[in-house]
């Protein structure tokens, strides 16, 4: 959800600048700066992001910069201002107090100083809009690039664990032959092979291997897989379902490692892990 934008227009000696920002966040959260000139077209504005933009924290700043023939002046008001330093210089007298700073605190006195009210007109407003718009574009095509390397990149970290889901399948089936060799080579040792009841053993063997069976776990990790893939084909902002299905191969994943009883497969299974965490880092910047 990162982005950025700008664009500016000279108009009649008048420079029209925005500039868009964005980071990383769940919603919306849209902070915009304009000129007061232009303060009711705010909602306007808003609107056109809320739209545009979907999720993010979006910094909007619009500037308006006046050459000197189109300045409006400040006009200081004489005897106020005069009436104001008097009356600090009277109480400066009595306290005893620095007198080096009794004009500047005067000059900010309520109504010491006015200031001219820009004019507006309708076409300062349409060449302020159209920048707006060219910076939005621009802010949402530097986005579509960005998103461009985030979905190669988790393209290629589901490729890395599917990658490791396939060499967990090579070692899977290896893997019940040697726990029954381990059972029967430990109870041979401490037991002693004609103390085994056979038929018992075998009750025993099929109750904890179908504990550690993790056919269920591979079907569902290798759909979660495909479907985040699918997923992320869509031209739709699918960045929150994407977050859930991510969550699903989680718990794929840590349940494989809990079951998996082999150390090459638990090695793998950390491998999936550390990709998973890359993908959710990402998808922070998905929208």
């Amino acid at each position: 959800m990162t982005g950025y934008g700008l664009a500016s227009t000279d108009h009649n000696n008048i420079k029209f600048a925005v500039e868009l920002k964005s980071l990383n966040s769940k919603f919306l959260e849209l902070n915009l700066k304009l000129p007061r000139a232009f303060s009711d077209k705010e909602l306007f504005l808003r609107n056109v992001c809320s739209k545009e933009i979907e999720r993010g924290k979006v910094s909007v700043s619009i500037n308006v910069e006046r050459g000197e023939e189109n300045l409006k002046g400040a006009t200081i008001n004489a005897a106020l201002l005069s009436k104001y330093y008097k009356q600090l210089e009277e109480i400066n007298l009595d306290l005893g107090a620095n007198s080096s700073n009794l004009l500047q605190a005067a000059l900010n006195f309520p109504e010491v100083i006015s200031y001219s009210d820009e004019e507006v007109n309708e076409e300062d407003w349409e060449i302020l809009n159209a920048t707006f718009a060219k910076a939005l574009k621009n802010f949402n095509e530097f986005r579509l690039s960005e998103g461009a390397v985030l979905k190669t990149d988790l393209e290629l970290r589901i490729k890395n664990i599917l990658q490791f889901f396939t060499e967990v399948e090579v070692l899977e089936p290896l893997r019940i032959p040697q726990i029954r060799t381990r059972l029967n080579q430990f109870l041979e040792e401490n037991i002693g092979k004609v103390n085994v009841d056979q038929n018992r053993l075998e009750q025993e063997l099929i109750y904890y291997i179908d504990k550690l069976d993790i056919t269920e776990e591979k079907i569902r990790l290798k759909s979660h897989c495909d479907y985040f893939t699918e997923t992320l084909k869509s031209k739709d902002a699918n960045g929150k379902k994407l977050g859930f299905i991510s969550q699903e191969i989680g718990r794929e994943i840590n349940t494989m490692g809990a079951k998996a009883n082999d150390a090459q497969i638990q090695q793998l299974v950390v491998g999936m892990k550390e990709e998973l965490e890359k993908i959710k880092e990402q998808l922070l910047n998905v929208l």
